[in-house]
């Protein structure tokens, strides 16, 4: 691990994200709420939170951080039948959440797969990355999307 000892304590955010793309039925299945293991969204978001609460034991060498917020919200789009996700996560550290988000994110999306895939064999999870952070030495960082500032 990094040592962060001598780093500042400061208020950190990331935010990060992923897409899940899914066929019509199971997609009607996860939004109409007749999913046979439940609510796929509300399952999903809590597995999204645990896991950025265990970042650390997921991932080697993440330094083990006490969150004091992390959210999980979707956004669905009927026309493509995809769904996207977003992870935001807020602590005062030594050292960034950006691994914590990118956790949550992943997954919520691995939640949504294994709770829809007795419906849907295609489901692919995409586009998984960080839009933001802003906090510590490095300051603010925000994705460049094409064609918007």
């Amino acid at each position: 691990m990094v040592d962060v000892a001598e780093k500042p304590v400061t208020c950190r955010e990331a935010c990060a994200s992923a897409s899940v793309l899914m066929g019509q039925a199971g997609y009607a299945a996860m939004v109409e709420g007749n999913n046979k293991k439940g609510d796929v969204l509300g399952v999903a978001r809590i597995a999204g939170i645990q896991a950025a609460k265990r970042c650390s034991e997921l991932i080697p060498l993440c330094h083990p951080l006490a969150l004091s917020s992390v959210t999980v919200d979707f956004s669905l789009d009927p026309a493509e039948y995809v769904l996207h996700i977003t992870a935001r996560c807020k602590v005062n550290a030594r050292t960034g959440v950006e691994m914590e988000a990118l956790t949550a994110a992943s997954v919520a999306a691995l939640t949504i797969y294994d709770m829809c895939k007795a419906v849907d064999k295609s489901i692919v999870i995409s586009d998984i990355g960080l839009l933001e952070k802003s906090g510590g030495k490095s300051g603010s960082w925000r994705k460049h999307v094409a064609g918007k500032s």
